[in-house]
């Protein structure tokens, strides 16, 4: 947003910059030059791909709806029957890794280890409880089981389907939205402390529909967009970060060094060795790796299900794990991210069927609730359809704000200059002029965010490195000019 505040030599100069704040000002305002010009592209695709994520429920529902609609009936199959129609359907007598039985109006999903498949994915057969017939064969990934449309949809938003590489875009993109929305905010603020109490109706945040001006109606909704809207970017970046491959490790160890970890089940039996069960909330969207389930003949998925209803778990979405070895407890967890959260889970022993631990979401520390639900909130599960809206007019005005950046960098050309495509970059001097108490200051936020934020700080270094080349190759020119 800084191109929304570079207004033309002759305003800053009636103006007046009060000189306590001009050195903030040029500094934020090159930061946010540079950043818009070279994050501008990132942004964009993680706001494209982030808009098509967001409604990827509904579009899985329409193109996988003979696979999701499972058939009425007084007399459903049970789910032990219903897996065995699955292990019958891909001839195999392996039990699945997770069962998840089917809501109101669905299917049962039941899912297999598939050493074929790739990290984190598995073989999902759909079976109808109605009438016990297998109605889809797919590839799912995570514990969500997110199925291929999605799947895929999720891998574009998060490293553009290039794997781990991919990912240090996801990072960036994230890490800079946040640098860009405090830096646009805190321009705003001191452009309209600068103008004085007189002009300060010329800032506003409602965009100017009558300017003649083009590039002061550009920058007009660029600054209302970007201002109103700079919470919701914070907060995406802020919990897109905890996916992402360095500053996300960071923010884990952060996260267990304070003890606001997610609370896991022991599937540990009275005499065994200490275990636990899966608790990870960003399961839902970047999955883990499961390991092959374990039955014996007396296991019962409907007994075990019913053991842990009876103890309260009331949820309608559930999925249940099977024991990796005859030593440990089976899970049930309860799946639903939505508002009221329900991700309680438990441990049953599959053959006295008494539950041998629970973790309530309500005894869950209060971090731990804040990172499960912004962690839903991101994805557009947290409140439905309304959450899903307001990703939306994120994602929306994201893309305005990033070709807006754009737009105006070019109508600020030199129309007069021969070759000249673009409008100037912000002046140098910045850090020059920066009064000597602040350099203590900058250095500590610098390299306190380069550590725990790695990619941002790499980045910053290289937009200097690039500026000042730049800056050298100006000089030489001028130079060379001169002396002709």
């Amino acid at each position: 947003m800084s191109a929304t505040l570079d207004a033309p030599s002759s305003e800053r100069a009636r103006e007046g910059a009060r000189p306590s704040h001009a050195w903030l000002m040029a500094l934020l305002r090159r930061l946010h030059f540079y950043a818009g010009i070279l994050m501008g592209p990132f942004l964009m695709i993680a706001a494209l791909s982030g808009l098509l994520y967001v409604f990827t429920p509904q579009l899985e529902r329409a193109v996988y709806a003979d696979a999701l609609t499972g058939t009425q009936s007084e007399a459903p199959w049970s789910i032990d029957r219903q897996v065995r129609a699955a292990q019958r359907e891909i001839g195999t007598d392996d039990a699945p890794v997770a069962v998840r039985p089917a809501a109101e109006g669905g299917t049962t999903r039941v899912m297999f280890a598939d050493p074929s498949l790739g990290r984190s994915e598995s073989r999902g057969i759909f079976v109808d409880p109605g009438t016990g017939r297998v109605v889809g064969d797919m590839t799912v990934y995570g514990t969500s089981g997110a199925l291929p449309l999605r799947t895929t949809i999720d891998r574009l938003h998060r490293d553009l389907l290039l794997g781990e590489p991919g990912r240090l875009y996801s990072e960036l993109a994230a890490s800079w939205l946040g640098v860009m929305a405090v830096s646009g905010v805190v321009l705003v603020v001191l452009h309209r402390r600068r103008m004085g109490r007189g002009r300060r109706a010329r800032v506003t945040l409602v965009p100017r529909q009558g300017e003649a001006n083009a590039y002061r109606r550009t920058r007009s909704w660029h600054t209302a967009t970007g201002v109103w809207l700079a919470l919701g970017f914070l907060f995406l970046a802020a919990s897109g970060l905890t996916w992402s491959a360095y500053a996300g490790e960071n923010v884990s160890q952060l996260r267990s060094a304070l003890h606001w970890t997610t609370p896991k089940v022991s599937t540990a039996l009275p005499g065994s060795a200490p275990q636990q069960g899966a608790g990870d909330e960003h399961a839902e969207h970047h999955g883990h790796q499961g390991h092959q389930g374990h039955t014996d003949p007396s296991a019962s998925f409907d007994a075990v299900l019913t053991a842990a209803r009876t103890a309260g778990l009331d949820s309608q979405l559930v999925e249940i794990r099977p024991a990796a070895s005859r030593d440990a407890a089976w899970t049930v967890a309860e799946n639903d991210r939505s508002w009221p959260t329900q991700v309680d889970s438990m441990a049953v022993d599959p053959e006295s069927l008494r539950v041998t631990d629970h973790v309530r979401f309500s005894e869950w520390g209060l971090p731990a609730k804040l990172t499960q639900w912004a962690i839903a909130a991101h994805m557009g599960l947290l409140f439905g359809l309304p959450n899903q809206i307001a990703l939306a007019v994120l994602a929306v005005g994201l893309v305005v704000l990033v070709v807006g950046g754009y737009v105006m960098w070019w109508r600020r050309r030199p129309t007069r200059a021969a070759g000249a495509g673009f409008g100037p970059v912000p002046p140098r001097g910045a850090l020059r002029s920066t009064p000597p108490w602040t350099w203590p200051l900058l250095l500590a936020v610098g390299l306190g965010a380069g550590l725990f934020v790695s990619l941002l700080g790499i980045s910053l270094v290289a937009f200097l490195a690039v500026d000042l080349v730049i800056a050298a190759v100006v000089r030489r020119r001028s130079a060379w000019k001169a002396a002709q």
